[in-house]
């Protein structure tokens, strides 16, 4: 569940950046069962899990969305408000009670371009996030649905 490499944001920001980023937080919670962002979506915020777990999950043609991964503690969930359209490329979904900081992604954007040090750390650290939720969800769906799973070539 965590990626020790890409996972924390408090390993993956320098001190005071992260005290910038959280700055701008504001504390949610989410009862179990809540969607917290649908793919294809408006990515208009992000969130940084502090109790509880997210799963990511991917929509596939004729079937159940298939369960990516499950995000836990200090993990950030969604990356897709960074990158133009700024819609969301999964969905996610509390799994237990969640509680977790919640971000507006146009501030922090704002913010990354009015200090370019700043968004330049926010960026490396968002897109190793992604780097790895991509290796993690070409994995999963291996997984589910190659003839013989992720040790198969495609």
């Amino acid at each position: 569940m965590n990626d020790p490499v890409t996972s924390s944001m408090l390993r993956a920001l320098p001190a005071e950046h992260r005290q910038r980023l959280m700055d701008l937080a504001r504390e949610v919670s989410f009862q179990a069962g809540t969607r917290l962002f649908e793919e294809g979506g408006r990515a208009d915020r992000f969130w940084i899990v502090r109790t509880g777990t997210v799963t990511l999950d991917m929509r596939v043609p004729g079937r159940r969305a298939a369960v990516i991964e499950t995000l836990g503690h200090n993990q950030l969930a969604g990356w897709s408000w960074l990158f133009a359209p700024h819609t969301w490329h999964l969905g996610a979904e509390a799994t237990t009670p969640l509680r977790a900081y919640e971000f507006d992604a146009a501030a922090v954007r704002a913010l990354c371009r009015s200090d370019p040090e700043f968004g330049m750390a926010v960026t490396q650290w968002v897109g190793d996030v992604l780097a790895h939720r991509l290796r993690s969800a070409r994995t999963r769906l291996l997984d589910l649905y190659a003839p013989y799973g992720s040790g198969s070539r495609v």
